[in-house]
């Protein structure tokens, strides 16, 4: 699942006239949160989503009515028994928002929101315009700030990697893939969008990191490979480095590094192992869902402290 704004050169390349509407405000329970988007077509289509249902159909119908007209609006609805009794939707709180049918004028700043590799602030000035705020002298009815999806740096990419690996694409993670074996570590094995480094492992421990977020998962193929990645790994600031195995691997390996005085008691304590949540898994599947909630968990924990993820002001 790509995120909305990956969508986007893809429907300005259509060519096909489309309105975006964006839920500005919340109060209340609602079925999305501030922020989410959607792209309205002529044809009926929808990308992204405003929460479904009855709000949903409301707004495709008030974004229709736009792109006939070409008139930027703003809605207020209110979730109540009234609104969505027939779909079940009876949240009880109210969103309000935007519908822009001519946001593809603005295709530089999608494009680029597309392909963004630090924080970009962009918004909707009070005349619906769209621009990049980097003034504080204008009125703006929306603002939003894109950063780009957290790293996951895997080391392994054998049987716990590649199950992962589809779910991290799907939840916003940046994957790139560790490995000495190049028969494991390609893109037959892994979804596009992965990025892979083959080599001999001390070559591979020497890659620069990125200026975001980086969580780090150490799944190679045995027990002295984790603990030569952990060597290595345990030093670099990873928002979240986890390693597979059992406490009594830990222990073990934990204690060698101690001994051999290649990392301290702090350092290893920000290492989680056995990594994942205890959902008591047993498949590989299952032990995929336990390791990415726990990072999800991690990931939330970072945006509530520092704010990282894309936000609307």
């Amino acid at each position: 699942m790509s995120r909305f704004y990956d969508e986007l050169p893809d429907a300005l390349a259509e060519n096909q006239p489309f309105a975006l509407g964006i839920l500005a405000g919340i109060k209340g329970s609602s079925p999305q949160k501030k922020g989410a988007k959607a792209l309205f077509f002529a044809d009926g289509r929808i990308i992204g989503t405003m929460g479904g249902g009855c709000l949903e159909a409301e707004i495709q119908d008030r974004a229709r009515q736009a792109l006939l007209s070409r008139t930027p609006s703003t809605f207020e609805l209110v979730l109540d028994h009234d609104f969505g009794w027939d779909d079940g939707l009876i949240c009880g709180g109210s969103v309000s928002g935007l519908i822009l049918p001519q946001a593809a004028e603005a295709a530089p700043i999608w494009l680029k929101l597309a392909q963004c590799q630090e924080p970009l602030t962009w918004g909707v000035r009070a005349d619906f315009s769209i621009g990049w705020v980097d003034d504080s002298t204008s009125a703006w009815r929306y603002q939003e700030t894109v950063r780009p999806p957290c790293a996951l740096w895997i080391a392994g990419a054998g049987h716990v990697a590649q199950a992962v690996t589809p779910w991290a694409a799907q939840l916003d993670f940046e994957v790139t893939v560790f490995d000495d074996r190049a028969a494991l570590a390609n893109d037959r094995r892994f979804p596009a969008g992965t990025h892979f480094r083959v080599g001999c492992w001390d070559d591979l421990m020497r890659e620069p990191m990125p200026a975001r977020p980086v969580f780090g998962l150490i799944v190679t193929r045995g027990h002295q490979h984790d603990a030569l990645v952990l060597r290595h790994w345990i030093k670099r600031p990873f928002t979240f480095l986890g390693m597979i195995g059992s406490r009594r691997k830990a222990r073990l390996i934990f204690d060698q590094l101690l001994e051999d005085k290649t990392a301290s008691q702090d350092e290893l304590m920000k290492v989680s192992c056995p990594v994942g949540v205890a959902i008591h898994a047993q498949s590989v599947p299952e032990i995929a869902v336990s390791i990415l909630a726990q990072y999800v968990e991690k990931r939330a924990e970072l945006v509530y402290e520092f704010g990282m993820t894309s936000s609307p002001a």
